[in-house]
């Protein structure tokens, strides 16, 4: 017998019925099947078909239907069982609902009920989509078989009225109708239409019962219910006690480990069916094996699949052809998602939207404006992919006219639309566009769930509204179950410059166990603890992360490099990134900024090395890095830096940008060569950034160069005016040259336009808490200690020689007062609490926001001279080791 596939949206054949035997040349008696003992005679008269002999399945009509219709054929005529039986299936076949109410209305002037006729006048109505017609026949029945209730309970299954398909199969039981493979077949498809597992155990309790668990469309059943309720252990015990697995039995199994991100176990079954000479691999097992290579980035296992399609015939089919450009757009080219799309004989309003899709996931938005207006028939899904695509390229603008042309047609608003214009309007940054969209969706009622008040808060932090994003997340319940919120909100908190309420957010709801720490939230708080350099904490989490393993994901390990790196843990980010089992190009950039962040470039260089041997591709993030570290080798290795840059294009497809002008230039800069720096900046062939003059600046000031740095300067004031460091830069070049007046105008001028600059601000982690410090500050609460500490610390170190450099101080006050102004820098204060607070012969570990003065630098050489201990000191350079009198950065940082 033929396998049944399983699937709620695959039809169970209505055509239930058996061939009934019979015998043209004597009478026949009509009986039901199973149950029913009643017989109802019909008379045998010459029939209106003809039956071919040799072919005694095939029956061939004398009349049309029309002819029929046209007769108007009584019970007498001469018309047998069989000959309705062959008119109904004719009417299904040409859709012809009228034939067959002409036929119903025939059947009721039977004097006795033949339920052969009346299942297949129900089997005929379920088909032609006259469900309530066919429950009609159904409730005429005196004595309803299994055929009859199966048609039925199959019927609702699929119409999503599976509470009454539960209804009719106990009532069935009750009426003490034992149920066949069909029956089975549909009353699991209601369960899994319901996700109803408890029923559906129920049910595979009574299918072992009455000896059905050998049938391999039932299995196949049950292990579609167990794989919609994630059960993979039972879907595998089913697939290997099953006696004949067919196509069906495979694609579940599959189905079921690609549901579960068990990709490498689902190729293992692939190529195991691949080896079985008696099974092919149909179009549902390539489209789903497409779908897994996408998520898991399987780019070898894609192309083989995609070789098979053209090997077995199968690219010309419609889904397969839809999960290639979906295959493609997230592991091949462009050129790969066109040509497939290019060559698909049919395509429907999925390929068309896939292809917005790939074209938005490229960055092309005008050619996916293009397909999108060029499509034959679209659809809300279709809308959605536009909006999406926007978001994604930060065009937020063409993002909210799309929106509001939504609104303006009536479409419905779905959580994927909303949670789209939230994103494209945080992407914007526009305060006052977020009001709008926030109160719309307000006043509309439209109902928030966990993703749209993430996108909410999300919205809410990157638009300037703390307060309110903050007032969202507090207002939801406390036993609320919303991880992907919290991770959110800490990201908020993270982005907005206030790390330690994400680590606070963190410990609290990780303490209370409302926070699912999954591979999202990990990420986030490693960067949280990389940022303020919580080295501990960063620890606990790293085991907490091998406990569950959650090692293997690639963006857990490489938040865990940034996170080492960041807190001085150079090795340990080595040794990370080693013990990875797979590497995407974030993870080796993750490598790469470790090396510079140390001022290590030889080993960025020789990371940069390793790349180009495996075949690694670079992106412009990687070349910025590359760049720089030229500037931190033990030997000047320009020549080689400028092969590199100009190299960049024509080897790796990447064009210069601002960024990588700016490391360059500081190569050469770092390096003495101020002249060729200049020469390169006037070559570039667009308008630089600031930062671009700014490297050159800083070069200047490594080399004393004021000639060039004058210049350097006077582009900066001319490209940024309005920024708050270009308003310090000017107030400073007016108090070195004692010009204190136009300093102190300069700095009014920022006062009544609102700017500020950014405070130096230092801490340090001591007792898993952050203690931070500002010049001058006295609000800790052991200030008074840190004081004394700091006054007999410096006592030290000028016995030892240290000289205050009071030229850095760019205020008019009396030379005391500018020793005051340097001794009680942020970073001096911290290192002394440091070494106060840490036992003698640790290290003590500093971060400040912005870059250390050159007063600190000279003094914390002398500090790890007289206090025989380590000083690292991470500013917005890089890495500062001082050892012995001596730092890493060889005196030369900017």
């Amino acid at each position: 017998m033929a396998a049944v596939f399983y699937s709620p949206n695959n039809a169970i054949p209505l055509s239930l019925l058996p061939p009934r035997p019979f015998n043209l040349h004597s009478n026949f008696t009509c009986t039901s099947s199973l149950t029913t003992t009643k017989k109802t005679k019909c008379k045998h008269k010459p029939s209106l078909f003809l039956q071919n002999p040799s072919k005694s399945h095939l029956v061939q009509p004398l009349l049309t239907p029309q002819q029929f219709k046209d007769s108007n054929v009584s019970v007498d005529s001469d018309i047998n069982c069989i000959d309705y039986a062959n008119l109904l299936r004719i009417s299904v076949r040409c859709g012809d609902v009228e034939l067959t109410k002409i036929i119903h209305s025939s059947l009721v002037k039977f004097e006795e009920e033949d339920v052969y006729l009346k299942n297949a006048l129900i089997a005929a109505y379920i088909k032609l989509g006259c469900l309530n017609l066919a429950e009609r026949v159904f409730d005429s029945l005196t004595s309803p078989d299994v055929v009859s209730y199966t048609a039925i309970i199959s019927a609702f299954a699929k119409s999503n009225r599976e509470r009454e398909a539960f209804e009719l199969f106990l009532e069935m039981r009750d009426l003490g109708i034992e149920p066949n493979e069909f029956t089975f077949v549909a009353i699991l498809t209601a369960c899994i239409r319901s996700l109803n597992l408890e029923l559906g155990c129920q049910v595979h309790g009574l299918v072992i019962r009455l000896g059905y668990s050998s049938y391999t469309y039932v299995v196949n059943a049950l292990m579609g219910l167990y794989s919609k309720c994630g059960l993979l252990e039972f879907v595998v015990l089913l697939f290997n006690a099953v006696p004949l697995r067919d196509i069906v039995s495979w694609n579940t199994v599959i189905a079921c480990m690609v549901e579960q991100s068990m990709y490498d176990r689902a190729f293992e079954m692939y190529s195991e069916l691949r080896r079985n000479e008696c099974l092919i691999a149909d179009h549902f097992t390539l489209s789903m094996l497409l779908a897994a290579s996408s998520r898991c980035l399987a780019v070898r296992e894609g192309q083989e699949l995609h070789r098979h399609a053209l090997k077995s015939g199968l690219h010309g089919n419609l889904s397969v052809n839809n999960a290639l450009i979906g295959f493609y757009t997230k592991c091949g080219t462009l050129k790969n998602v066109v040509d497939v799309f290019e060559r698909m004989p049919v395509k429907d309003v999925f390929s068309w939207t896939e292809m917005i899709v790939a074209y938005m996931e490229f960055g092309h938005v005008d050619l996916a404006m293009e397909i999108f207006n060029s499509m034959p028939e679209r659809n809300s899904v279709s809308y959605n992919a536009l909006l999406a695509g926007f978001s994604q390229n930060h065009e937020g603008f063409k993002a909210l006219v799309l929106f509001c042309r939504m609104l303006e047609g009536g479409m419905e608003l779905t959580d994927f639309t909303l949670t789209s214009v939230l994103n494209a309007c945080g992407s914007m940054m526009e305060r006052k566009i977020s009001e709008q969209i926030h109160a719309f969706i307000l006043k509309c009622g439209l109902k928030l769930n966990d993703h749209i008040e993430t996108s909410l808060v999300d919205m809410c932090t990157r638009c300037g509204r703390m307060d309110d994003a903050e007032k969202i997340f507090d207002d939801l319940p406390l036993d609320h179950d919303n991880s992907i919120l919290l991770t959110s909100m800490m990201c908020a908190y993270a982005r907005n410059g206030q790390p330690e309420e994400a680590i606070s957010l963190f410990l609290l709801r990780h303490s209370e166990k409302s926070l699912v720490v999954d591979e999202v939230a990990l990420a986030t708080i490693l960067g949280v603890c990389g940022t303020l350099g919580i080295l501990k904490l960063g620890e606990q989490i790293h085991c907490y992360a091998w406990k569950h393993g959650l090692m293997s994901d690639t963006g857990v390990g490489n938040a865990m490099i940034s996170m080492y790196s960041k807190c001085g843990e150079m090795q340990s980010a080595v040794k990370t990134f080693e013990a990875m089992p797979t590497h995407d190009l974030v993870s080796w950039n993750s490598l790469l900024t470790s090396y510079v962040l140390h001022r290590q470039g030889d080993g960025a260089l020789d990371t940069w090395a390793k790349m180009e041997r495996l075949g690694v591709d670079p992106d412009s993030i990687t070349c910025v890095l590359v760049i720089s570290a030229y500037r931190h080798t033990s030997t000047n290795l320009v020549d080689c830096c400028q092969k590199f840059f100009s190299s960049m294009q024509s080897s790796y497809n990447v064009n210069p940008t601002s960024e990588h002008y700016a490391g360059f230039v500081g190569v050469l800069g770092y390096w003495g060569l101020l002249e060729e720096a200049e020469k390169i900046i006037s070559a570039i062939p667009f308008e630089p950034k600031a930062s671009v003059w700014h490297a050159l600046l800083d070069g200047c000031r490594l080399h004393v160069n004021s000639i060039i740095g004058k210049r350097a300067m006077k582009n900066i004031l001319s490209i940024v005016p309005q920024d708050p460091s270009t308003f310090i830069l000017k107030s400073n070049l007016y108090s070195a040259s004692g010009r204190w007046q136009c300093s102190e105008l300069v700095r009014a001028e920022m006062r009544e336009k609102g700017i500020r600059k950014i405070p130096g601000r230092s801490w340090i982690i001591f007792g898993d808490k952050v203690h931070s410090f500002f010049a001058r500050d006295k609000l800790h609460s052991q200030s008074k200690d840190i004081y004394s500490g700091l006054q007999i610390l410096i006592l030290e170190c000028l016995k030892a020689g240290y000289v205050p450099d009071t030229s850095l101080v760019l205020h008019e006050v009396e030379e005391y007062q500018k020793k005051d102004f340097l001794f009680y820098h942020s970073a001096k204060l911290s290192v002394t609490f440091g070494l106060l607070m840490t036992k003698p012969g640790k290290p003590v570990r500093v971060m400040k926001n912005v870059l250390l003065c050159g007063d600190c630098h000279s003094f914390f050489k002398y500090v790890s001279v007289v206090t025989k201990r380590n000083i690292h000191v991470r500013d917005a350079s890089g890495f500062h080791h001082f050892v012995n009198g001596k730092c890493s950065c060889r005196d030369n940082w900017c």
